[in-house]
Protein backbone atom coordinates (compact mmCIF):
# COMPACT_ATOMS: atom_id res chain seq x y z
CA UNK A 1 0.00 0.00 0.00
CA UNK A 2 1.40 3.40 -1.05
CA UNK A 3 1.08 6.12 1.56
CA UNK A 4 2.92 8.80 -0.40
CA UNK A 5 0.99 12.06 -0.52
CA UNK A 6 -0.57 13.12 -3.80
CA UNK A 7 0.12 16.53 -5.30
CA UNK A 8 -3.30 17.74 -4.11
CA UNK A 9 -2.65 16.47 -0.58
CA UNK A 10 0.72 18.21 -0.45
CA UNK A 11 -0.91 21.42 -1.66
CA UNK A 12 -3.56 21.11 1.07
CA UNK A 13 -0.92 20.57 3.75
CA UNK A 14 1.26 23.44 2.51
CA UNK A 15 -1.71 25.78 2.17
CA UNK A 16 -2.83 25.03 5.72
CA UNK A 17 0.67 25.66 7.04
CA UNK A 18 0.87 28.98 5.20
CA UNK A 19 -2.54 30.07 6.51
CA UNK A 20 -1.60 29.25 10.11
CA UNK A 21 1.81 30.90 9.76
CA UNK A 22 0.11 34.07 8.56
CA UNK A 23 -2.82 34.13 11.00
CA UNK A 24 -1.41 32.37 14.08
CA UNK A 25 2.28 33.14 14.23
CA UNK A 26 4.43 33.00 17.34
CA UNK A 27 3.39 36.46 18.51
CA UNK A 28 -0.28 35.47 18.42
CA UNK A 29 0.51 32.17 20.07
CA UNK A 30 2.13 33.96 22.97
CA UNK A 31 -0.70 36.49 23.14
CA UNK A 32 -3.19 33.63 23.34
CA UNK A 33 -1.42 32.34 26.45
CA UNK A 34 -2.24 35.57 28.25
CA UNK A 35 -5.77 35.86 26.79
CA UNK A 36 -7.02 32.38 25.86
CA UNK A 37 -10.41 33.50 24.52
CA UNK A 38 -10.76 32.20 20.97
CA UNK A 39 -10.30 34.57 18.04
CA UNK A 40 -13.67 34.43 16.23
CA UNK A 41 -12.17 36.14 13.20
CA UNK A 42 -9.55 33.42 12.87
CA UNK A 43 -12.22 30.77 13.43
CA UNK A 44 -14.27 32.13 10.51
CA UNK A 45 -11.17 32.37 8.34
CA UNK A 46 -10.41 28.72 9.06
CA UNK A 47 -13.97 27.91 8.05
CA UNK A 48 -13.63 29.94 4.83
CA UNK A 49 -10.55 27.86 4.01
CA UNK A 50 -12.61 24.68 4.41
CA UNK A 51 -11.13 23.58 7.73
CA UNK A 52 -14.45 22.43 9.21
CA UNK A 53 -16.37 21.59 6.02
CA UNK A 54 -13.46 19.60 4.61
CA UNK A 55 -15.36 16.29 4.55
CA UNK A 56 -18.85 17.58 3.83
CA UNK A 57 -20.11 16.79 0.30
CA UNK A 58 -19.70 19.57 -2.22
CA UNK A 59 -23.46 19.57 -2.71
CA UNK A 60 -23.78 20.62 0.94
CA UNK A 61 -21.23 23.41 0.65
CA UNK A 62 -18.27 21.28 1.72
CA UNK A 63 -14.94 20.43 0.11
CA UNK A 64 -15.73 16.76 -0.45
CA UNK A 65 -12.44 15.32 0.80
CA UNK A 66 -11.82 12.40 3.13
CA UNK A 67 -10.32 11.42 6.47
CA UNK A 68 -6.71 11.27 5.17
CA UNK A 69 -6.95 14.91 4.13
CA UNK A 70 -8.47 15.86 7.49
CA UNK A 71 -5.50 14.20 9.20
CA UNK A 72 -3.08 16.35 7.18
CA UNK A 73 -4.91 19.52 8.17
CA UNK A 74 -4.99 18.56 11.85
CA UNK A 75 -1.32 17.66 11.77
CA UNK A 76 -0.61 21.25 10.75
CA UNK A 77 -2.92 22.55 13.49
CA UNK A 78 -0.98 20.51 16.04
CA UNK A 79 2.30 21.78 14.68
CA UNK A 80 1.14 25.37 15.20
CA UNK A 81 -0.46 24.66 18.62
CA UNK A 82 -3.70 26.11 17.28
CA UNK A 83 -6.15 26.25 20.23
CA UNK A 84 -9.85 25.55 20.38
CA UNK A 85 -12.31 22.65 19.99
CA UNK A 86 -11.09 21.93 16.47
CA UNK A 87 -11.95 18.24 16.53
CA UNK A 88 -15.55 19.00 17.46
CA UNK A 89 -15.79 21.56 14.67
CA UNK A 90 -14.59 19.06 12.09
CA UNK A 91 -16.78 16.19 13.28
CA UNK A 92 -19.96 18.20 13.85
CA UNK A 93 -19.89 20.38 10.73
CA UNK A 94 -23.17 19.65 9.00
CA UNK A 95 -24.76 18.29 12.17
CA UNK A 96 -24.93 21.60 14.05
CA UNK A 97 -25.96 24.73 12.17
CA UNK A 98 -23.27 27.37 11.76
CA UNK A 99 -20.32 25.14 12.66
CA UNK A 100 -19.16 24.52 9.09
CA UNK A 101 -19.09 28.25 8.36
CA UNK A 102 -17.34 29.18 11.60
CA UNK A 103 -20.27 31.21 12.88
CA UNK A 104 -20.74 28.92 15.87
CA UNK A 105 -18.23 27.08 18.04
CA UNK A 106 -19.27 23.69 19.37
CA UNK A 107 -17.68 21.40 21.96
CA UNK A 108 -17.79 17.62 22.13
CA UNK A 109 -17.81 15.95 25.56
CA UNK A 110 -17.37 12.22 26.11
CA UNK A 111 -19.56 10.90 28.92
CA UNK A 112 -17.46 7.73 29.07
CA UNK A 113 -14.57 9.57 30.71
CA UNK A 114 -14.08 10.59 34.31
CA UNK A 115 -14.04 13.48 34.81
CA UNK A 116 -16.01 14.75 31.83
CA UNK A 117 -14.08 17.78 30.62
CA UNK A 118 -15.29 20.63 28.43
CA UNK A 119 -12.70 22.71 26.58
CA UNK A 120 -13.11 26.44 26.08
CA UNK A 121 -16.48 26.55 27.89
CA UNK A 122 -16.67 30.36 27.73
CA UNK A 123 -16.33 30.35 23.93
CA UNK A 124 -18.77 27.62 22.97
CA UNK A 125 -22.22 28.21 21.49
CA UNK A 126 -23.37 24.59 21.83
CA UNK A 127 -22.33 21.38 23.55
CA UNK A 128 -22.72 17.85 22.19
CA UNK A 129 -22.56 15.24 24.92
CA UNK A 130 -21.85 11.58 24.06
CA UNK A 131 -23.66 9.02 26.19
CA UNK A 132 -21.27 7.22 28.48
CA UNK A 133 -23.66 4.77 30.19
CA UNK A 134 -25.08 2.84 27.24
CA UNK A 135 -23.16 0.08 25.40
CA UNK A 136 -21.06 1.43 22.54
CA UNK A 137 -23.46 0.27 19.83
CA UNK A 138 -26.43 1.89 21.58
CA UNK A 139 -24.82 5.13 22.74
CA UNK A 140 -26.54 8.34 21.69
CA UNK A 141 -25.60 11.99 21.44
CA UNK A 142 -27.37 14.90 23.11
CA UNK A 143 -27.25 18.63 22.56
CA UNK A 144 -27.27 21.27 25.27
CA UNK A 145 -27.06 25.02 25.41
CA UNK A 146 -23.96 26.05 27.38
CA UNK A 147 -26.06 28.00 29.90
CA UNK A 148 -27.95 24.81 30.78
CA UNK A 149 -24.85 22.78 31.63
CA UNK A 150 -23.76 22.55 35.26
CA UNK A 151 -20.01 22.88 35.51
CA UNK A 152 -17.20 23.36 37.97
CA UNK A 153 -13.77 24.98 37.53
CA UNK A 154 -11.01 22.61 36.48
CA UNK A 155 -7.33 23.55 36.37
CA UNK A 156 -5.79 22.93 32.95
CA UNK A 157 -2.15 21.99 32.51
CA UNK A 158 -2.25 23.79 29.14
CA UNK A 159 -2.58 27.59 29.42
CA UNK A 160 -4.07 27.67 25.90
CA UNK A 161 -6.92 25.29 26.76
CA UNK A 162 -9.33 26.49 29.48
CA UNK A 163 -11.33 23.60 30.95
CA UNK A 164 -14.44 23.02 32.99
CA UNK A 165 -15.64 19.80 34.61
CA UNK A 166 -19.18 18.89 33.57
CA UNK A 167 -21.16 18.06 36.70
CA UNK A 168 -24.67 17.88 35.30
CA UNK A 169 -25.33 18.42 31.59
CA UNK A 170 -28.90 19.09 30.53
CA UNK A 171 -29.11 16.09 28.19
CA UNK A 172 -32.70 16.72 27.18
CA UNK A 173 -32.38 17.20 23.42
CA UNK A 174 -31.31 14.10 21.47
CA UNK A 175 -29.07 14.83 18.49
CA UNK A 176 -30.14 12.27 15.89
CA UNK A 177 -28.01 11.08 13.01
CA UNK A 178 -24.72 10.95 14.90
CA UNK A 179 -22.79 7.68 14.96
CA UNK A 180 -21.26 7.79 18.45
CA UNK A 181 -18.68 4.98 18.00
CA UNK A 182 -17.52 6.62 14.78
CA UNK A 183 -17.34 10.04 16.46
CA UNK A 184 -15.16 8.62 19.22
CA UNK A 185 -12.93 6.78 16.73
CA UNK A 186 -12.43 9.79 14.49
CA UNK A 187 -11.96 12.14 17.43
CA UNK A 188 -9.12 9.89 18.62
CA UNK A 189 -7.54 9.88 15.16
CA UNK A 190 -7.73 13.64 14.66
CA UNK A 191 -6.29 14.15 18.14
CA UNK A 192 -3.48 11.76 17.21
CA UNK A 193 -2.85 13.85 14.09
CA UNK A 194 -2.46 16.95 16.28
CA UNK A 195 -0.02 15.05 18.49
CA UNK A 196 1.91 14.02 15.38
CA UNK A 197 2.19 17.64 14.27
CA UNK A 198 3.50 18.67 17.68
CA UNK A 199 6.00 15.78 17.72
CA UNK A 200 7.33 16.77 14.29
CA UNK A 201 7.58 20.42 15.27
CA UNK A 202 9.62 19.71 18.40
CA UNK A 203 12.07 17.72 16.25
CA UNK A 204 12.54 20.83 14.11
CA UNK A 205 12.93 23.01 17.19
CA UNK A 206 15.52 20.71 18.77
CA UNK A 207 17.59 20.41 15.59
CA UNK A 208 17.52 24.17 14.94
CA UNK A 209 18.63 24.94 18.50
CA UNK A 210 21.35 22.27 18.40
CA UNK A 211 22.79 23.89 15.29
CA UNK A 212 22.99 27.40 16.71
CA UNK A 213 23.83 26.77 20.38
CA UNK A 214 27.57 26.39 20.96
CA UNK A 215 29.45 24.86 23.86
CA UNK A 216 33.20 24.31 24.18
CA UNK A 217 33.63 26.09 20.87
CA UNK A 218 31.35 23.80 18.84
CA UNK A 219 27.62 23.51 18.07
CA UNK A 220 25.98 21.19 20.60
CA UNK A 221 24.50 19.28 17.67
CA UNK A 222 27.97 17.87 17.02
CA UNK A 223 27.94 16.07 20.39
CA UNK A 224 26.97 12.41 20.27
CA UNK A 225 24.48 12.60 23.14
CA UNK A 226 22.55 15.40 21.42
CA UNK A 227 22.65 13.57 18.08
CA UNK A 228 21.11 10.50 19.75
CA UNK A 229 18.35 12.58 21.33
CA UNK A 230 17.42 14.18 18.01
CA UNK A 231 17.60 10.88 16.12
CA UNK A 232 15.31 9.22 18.66
CA UNK A 233 12.85 12.09 18.33
CA UNK A 234 12.78 11.73 14.54
CA UNK A 235 12.22 7.98 14.74
CA UNK A 236 9.28 8.41 17.14
CA UNK A 237 7.70 11.07 14.94
CA UNK A 238 8.03 9.03 11.75
CA UNK A 239 6.65 5.86 13.38
CA UNK A 240 3.68 7.87 14.60
CA UNK A 241 3.24 9.40 11.15
CA UNK A 242 3.09 5.99 9.47
CA UNK A 243 0.54 4.74 12.01
CA UNK A 244 -1.67 7.84 11.84
CA UNK A 245 -1.67 7.97 8.04
CA UNK A 246 -2.43 4.25 7.82
CA UNK A 247 -5.32 4.51 10.30
CA UNK A 248 -6.77 7.37 8.26
CA UNK A 249 -6.93 5.04 5.26
CA UNK A 250 -8.16 1.86 6.97
CA UNK A 251 -10.43 3.61 9.53
CA UNK A 252 -10.06 0.43 11.60
CA UNK A 253 -10.77 0.89 15.31
CA UNK A 254 -7.64 -0.95 16.47
CA UNK A 255 -5.47 0.88 13.95
CA UNK A 256 -6.76 4.15 15.42
CA UNK A 257 -6.01 2.96 18.95
CA UNK A 258 -2.45 2.06 17.97
CA UNK A 259 -1.97 5.35 16.12
CA UNK A 260 -3.16 7.37 19.10
CA UNK A 261 -0.84 5.45 21.43
CA UNK A 262 2.21 6.05 19.21
CA UNK A 263 1.34 9.68 18.55
CA UNK A 264 0.84 10.42 22.25
CA UNK A 265 4.19 8.85 23.06
CA UNK A 266 5.90 10.78 20.28
CA UNK A 267 4.40 14.12 21.30
CA UNK A 268 5.17 13.79 25.01
CA UNK A 269 8.63 12.23 24.75
CA UNK A 270 9.73 14.49 21.91
CA UNK A 271 8.74 17.57 23.87
CA UNK A 272 10.67 16.27 26.87
CA UNK A 273 13.76 15.50 24.75
CA UNK A 274 13.50 18.87 23.02
CA UNK A 275 13.54 20.47 26.45
CA UNK A 276 16.72 18.50 27.24
CA UNK A 277 18.37 19.76 24.06
CA UNK A 278 17.49 23.31 25.04
CA UNK A 279 18.97 22.75 28.50
CA UNK A 280 18.26 25.48 31.03
CA UNK A 281 16.72 27.67 28.30
CA UNK A 282 13.97 25.06 27.85
CA UNK A 283 12.69 25.69 31.38
CA UNK A 284 12.17 29.40 30.78
CA UNK A 285 8.92 31.06 29.74
CA UNK A 286 10.58 32.41 26.58
CA UNK A 287 10.88 28.92 25.05
CA UNK A 288 7.81 27.46 23.34
CA UNK A 289 8.75 23.86 24.03
CA UNK A 290 6.93 23.87 27.37
CA UNK A 291 3.71 24.78 25.52
CA UNK A 292 4.13 21.71 23.31
CA UNK A 293 4.75 19.53 26.35
CA UNK A 294 1.71 20.80 28.21
CA UNK A 295 -0.57 20.41 25.17
CA UNK A 296 0.81 16.90 24.59
CA UNK A 297 0.08 15.92 28.18
CA UNK A 298 -3.48 17.18 27.83
CA UNK A 299 -4.22 15.49 24.49
CA UNK A 300 -2.73 12.21 25.71
CA UNK A 301 -5.65 11.89 28.13
CA UNK A 302 -8.36 12.65 25.56
CA UNK A 303 -10.20 10.05 23.49
CA UNK A 304 -8.32 7.12 24.95
CA UNK A 305 -5.32 7.28 27.27
CA UNK A 306 -2.31 4.97 27.17
CA UNK A 307 -3.65 2.45 29.69
CA UNK A 308 -6.95 2.03 27.86
CA UNK A 309 -5.17 1.75 24.51
CA UNK A 310 -2.73 -0.86 25.78
CA UNK A 311 -5.55 -2.93 27.26
CA UNK A 312 -7.54 -2.85 24.01
CA UNK A 313 -4.53 -3.84 21.93
CA UNK A 314 -3.59 -6.62 24.38
CA UNK A 315 -7.15 -7.99 24.27
CA UNK A 316 -7.07 -7.99 20.49
CA UNK A 317 -3.74 -9.83 20.42
CA UNK A 318 -4.89 -12.35 23.01
CA UNK A 319 -8.12 -12.96 21.09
Amino acid sequence: MDFQLTADQRALRDGTRELLARRFDRDRLRAAVDAPALDRGLWRELADAGFFALRLPEADGGVGLGLPEAVLVFEEAGRALLPGPLVAGQLLAGAVDGVATGERIVALCDGATDPVLWEHPADCDALIFLDGDAPAHAARAYRSAPADVARAPFASVDPLTPLARVTGPACTVPQPGLDVPRLRREAALLTAAQQLGSAARTVEMAVAYARQRTQFGAPIGSFQAVKHLCAGMLVRAELARAAVYAAAVTEDALDVVGAKLLADEAAVRNARDCLQVYGGMGFTWEADVHLHLKRAWLRAEWWGGAREAEERLADALAG
